[in-house]
């Protein structure tokens, strides 16, 4: 029998995944309404909003250009951020605070305050191309990421093996590709699908640096509210929820519980 106590905080537990998960039940459910306004619960059902999405040319190019920013974006990121995650985890040096610091800034920084200085500094004042600058931009806030997750992986790696691959007469770059990266695939990895979502579903940045004929997903579905009022968008939140949902549980699966508890 449960106490009072245990009565009280699952009434609580209950209570927080309504609020958490009430939200998402209304949006899943008003995607499948037929009428041409959102309305709770739908008078009938239809898959026509689904359908709209991909008859959406607008969608479709910022789906396009939101996939390309996040991939060489997140391609960006590793190229500076895992041999930074090695530095930092490997070696000590005068200056590892602050250059830690520095990469895991961007986390700190409001978002809005960044994607102001980004549209000063590199669109105005640099004339920066638009897509080079959503590059820069994606790049940055994916870095932390990056180096945050490659930094824990490396944590728990044995830098014995890799003194031993070099004292056997392996190269330092050699060592580094086959010895100490298929080590941490798996944060790796994590880091990879982390940055991924951060960039595809990041607004307060790119609402600054988009402009007339690039723009990403996530600016495109405030453009499309400000117009109408259908549950098209609801559609859309509904194929991002189930997107996160399938990365997240690789991440888990990678780098969660589940996987330390194999360690």
């Amino acid at each position: 029998m449960m106490n009072e106590k245990d009565r009280g905080l699952a009434i609580f537990t209950w209570l927080t995944f309504i609020v958490l998960l009430g939200p998402l039940v209304i949006i899943i459910i008003t995607s499948f309404g037929a009428d041409s306004y959102l309305s709770f619960p739908p008078k009938s059902l239809s898959l026509h909003w689904y359908q709209n999405i991909f008859e959406t040319e607008g969608f479709i190019s910022t789906f396009k250009t939101s996939i390309f920013v996040s991939l060489i974006g997140n391609l960006i990121a590793l190229i500076i951020g895992i041999p930074a995650a090695y530095a930092l985890s490997r070696y000590h040096f005068k200056g590892k605070g602050v250059l830690n610091a520095l990469f895991i800034s961007p986390l700190l920084i409001p978002g809005i305050v960044l994607g102001f200085t980004m549209l000063k500094y590199v669109i105005v004042t640099y004339h920066m191309p638009i897509y080079t600058g959503l590059l820069v931009g994606h790049s940055i806030i994916m870095l932390p990421f990056v180096i945050r997750v490659i930094s824990s992986s490396l944590s728990n790696f044995d830098f014995s093996i890799e003194e031993a691959a070099l004292s056997l007469g392996a190269g330092k770059l050699a060592t580094f590709f086959k010895v100490v990266l298929p080590n941490i695939r798996s944060g790796l990895i994590a880091a990879i699908l982390l940055a991924f979502l951060e960039s595809f579903n990041n607004v307060d940045i790119s609402i600054f640096i988009t402009g007339p004929g690039v723009s990403t997903l996530p600016i495109q579905m405030l453009q499309y509210v400000e117009n109408y009022f259908d549950p098209t968008i609801a559609a859309i939140s509904v194929l991002l929820m189930i997107l996160t949902a399938a990365l997240m549980f690789f991440i888990e699966r990678l780098m969660g519980f589940s996987y330390f508890t194999k360690k």
